[in-house]
C-alpha cells in the first residue's frame, strides 16, 4: 500500500474513531456508579475516555479535540449532581467555568510566551545562524558532525522553547550538507544527521524546563494540586545530568548503528559559509534578540536565587520587550502567522481536564483501582517507578502529542501519590514520570519533531526504531540509576 492510500485508509476510519471515542464515553456515563467515585468523577473519567481515543488515533486535530472537550465538559458536568450538594445539579454556568479554568493558570501563559519566543527566532532566523555558526566550528567528518548536531540541538533548547523549532532550524541545514556532498537525501549519511538532531531534541525536551510544552503541563498541575513551583535551576540540577549522560550515549549509539557512505563531507564546511554569507552580518534586529534572549536564561536561571521573580513573569515581560516599537524585533501581523494558536487552546483544556479528574475524584479513584490492582503500595520505591515508568513509555506508543499524554497521566500520578503511601518526596516522584512522559524516541509519530524530520524522507521507520529502541533502554535503565543515587542524593526523592 503507497502512502497516499495509507492516508485516505486512515481518513476513512476517523468517522469510525469519533463514533467509538461517543460509544465508550457514553457506556461509562451508564455504568452503575461506584459509591467511592462521585457522579461528577465518573462523568469526568468518561471525557477523560472519550479525549484519549480521539488524542491517540487523531481522529480530530488537536483544537478540534479541544472545543469537543469544552463542550462535554460543560454538559456533563453541568448536568451532574454537585459535589458540595448532591441534591442540587451544579448547572451549565458552574461547569463552563471549570472547562475554561485551564485558561487561567500561569503554566498557559509560559507556553503561550515560549511559542512567542520561538516565533521571534523564526522571524529574524537567529536560531538558523547559530546553528550554521556552530556547525562550521566542528569540522567536516562524519563524526564531527554528528557531534556538531548534537550540539546545536543542546544550544538551542536553552533559547528556544519548542522542540519543533529547534527541529526545523538543524533538519535542513544537515540535509544542505548531504546534498552539497553529492549524496540523495535518502543516504545513510542523510539518515545518521537527521535521526541524530531529532532524538537530540527529546532528550533535552527532558534537560530544560522550559524546552517543552509538556513540561509546562506537569509543572501547572504540581502548582496547582501539590502547592510547589520547581524554579528552572532546581529543574535543570534534576534533569540535566541524565540529559548530558544521554547525550554522549546518542552519539555512540548513532555512530554504531547507522554507517554513512563516507567519512568525511567534503564541502560540507563551504556550503555552511555560503549559507552564513547568505544571511548576511547580523541584523540589529538579531542583537536584540541576543541581548534579550541571554537575560532571560540569566533570570530563568537564577530564579528564586538572586531574584523573586518566577519563569511566567520574566519571559512575559521579555516578550513584551520583543514587541515592543523601536526597540522589538518583530510586530503583531508576523506573530499572528507564526503562532500555532491552536496549541494554546488545546494546552489550557488539558490542564482544565486534568484539574477536573482531580477536583472530583476520579483520577484518585482511577489510580486507586489501576495502581492499586498492581500492588504498588508493597513494593519499593524503586520498583514503583520502574514498573510506572514501563507502563508510561508503553502508553506514549499511542500518543503523538508529549502535552496530551502529560494532560492524561500526571493527574493520575499526582493522585497516585495520596492513594499509596510512597516513602518519598511526591514533587520528585511525579517529575520523574514527567521524564519519561518526553521519552520520544521509539518511532517517528512519537513526537512532533520526529514527524517533521520524517517528512523528509530522509530515514526510515526500521532506522529510527534502531536508534530508539537502544535509546529508550538505555534512558530507562538510567532512570532507574539516577532514581536509586543522585535523585536521592540532591533531596528529590
Amino acid at each position: 500500500m503507497d502512502t497516499t492510500e495509507t492516508i485516505k485508509t486512515k481518513r476513512n476510519l476517523k468517522p469510525i474513531w469519533i463514533a467509538l471515542a461517543f460509544l465508550v464515553m457514553i457506556t461509562i456515563i451508564l455504568l452503575p456508579n461506584p459509591g467511592d467515585l462521585p457522579v461528577m468523577g465518573q462523568r469526568a473519567l468518561a471525557i477523560l475516555a472519550f479525549a484519549v481515543i480521539l488524542w491517540m488515533t487523531e481522529a480530530v486535530s488537536y483544537p478540534v479535540s479541544a472545543a469537543m472537550i469544552i463542550g462535554l465538559i460543560t454538559l456533563l458536568l453541568g448536568l451532574a449532581p454537585d459535589m458540595a450538594n448532591t441534591d442540587v445539579l451544579l448547572g451549565t454556568k458552574g461547569a463552563l467555568k471549570m472547562a475554561l479554568g485551564g485558561f487561567s493558570n500561569s503554566a498557559v501563559a509560559l507556553v503561550a510566551a515560549a511559542l512567542f519566543l520561538a516565533a521571534a527566532m523564526q522571524a529574524t532566523n537567529l536560531h538558523q545562524r547559530l546553528a550554521l555558526y556552530i556547525l562550521s566550528k566542528v569540522g567536516v567528518k562524519t563524526g564531527a558532525i554528528v557531534f556538531g548536531s548534537i550540539l546545536v540541538s543542546i544550544i538551542l533548547a536553552f533559547f528556544v522553547p519548542s522542540a519543533t523549532a529547534r527541529a526545523g532550524a538543524v533538519v535542513p541545514i544537515l540535509l544542505g550538507m548531504v546534498a552539497a556532498f553529492g549524496l540523495p537525501h535518502n543516504s545513510r549519511l542523510g539518515a545518521l544527521l537527521v535521526i541524530t538532531a531529532v532524538q537530540s531534541v527529546s532528550i533535552w525536551n527532558i534537560g530544560i524546563k522550559t524546552g517543552a510544552a509538556q513540561n509546562m503541563v506537569a509543572l501547572g498541575f504540581i502548582e496547582e494540586e501539590l502547592g510547589v513551583s520547581v524554579a528552572w535551576s532546581s529543574w535543570f540540577l534534576y534533569a540535566a545530568p541524565w540529559s548530558i549522560i544521554m547525550s554522549v550515549v546518542l552519539y555512540f549509539v548513532m555512530i554504531k548503528l547507522i554507517k554513512p557512505e563516507t567519512k568525511v563531507v567534503e564541502g560540507g564546511k563551504e556550503l555552511i559559509l555560503g549559507k552564513l554569507k547568505e544571511l548576511g552580518p547580523m541584523k540589529s534586529s538579531e542583537i536584540r534578540l541576543v541581548v534579550v534572549s541571554l537575560a532571560l536564561l540569566f533570570l530563568w536561571s537564577t530564579e528564586e536565587i538572586v531574584h523573586p521573580l518566577d519563569t511566567t513573569t520574566v519571559t512575559i515581560i521579555a516578550i513584551a520587550i520583543l514587541l515592543s516599537p523601536k526597540i522589538g524585533v518583530f510586530d503583531w501581523k508576523t506573530v499572528e502567522k507564526l503562532i500555532p494558536w491552536g496549541t494554546i487552546i488545546v494546552f489550557a483544556v488539558g490542564i482544565a481536564l486534568g484539574t477536573i479528574l482531580l477536583e472530583t475524584k476520579g483520577a484518585q479513584w482511577l489510580s486507586d483501582k489501576v495502581f492499586g490492582a498492581m500492588g504498588l503500595e508493597h513494593m519499593p520505591l524503586l520498583a514503583t517507578i520502574a514498573l510506572l515508568s514501563l507502563f508510561n513509555i508503553l502508553i506514549h506508543l499511542g500518543f503523538a502529542s508529549a502535552t496530551s499524554l502529560s494532560s492524561a497521566l500526571i493527574p493520575i500520578f499526582i493522585a497516585l501519590t495520596t492513594t499509596i503511601a510512597i516513602d518519598a518526596n511526591s514533587v520528585g516522584f511525579v517529575l520523574i514520570q514527567q521524564f519519561v512522559v518526553s521519552f520520544g524516541f521509539l518511532l517517528p509519530v512519537s513526537a512532533p519533531q520526529n514527524m517533521l524530520a520524517y517528512g523528509t524522507g530522509s530515514f526510515t521507520v526500521k532506522d529510527f526504531l534502531k536508534s530508539g529502541v537502544a535509546l529508550t533502554v538505555i534512558g530507562y535503565l538510567l532512570i532507574l540509576l539516577f532514581s536509586a543515587t543522585y535523585w536521592k542524593w540532591i533531596g528529590l526523592l
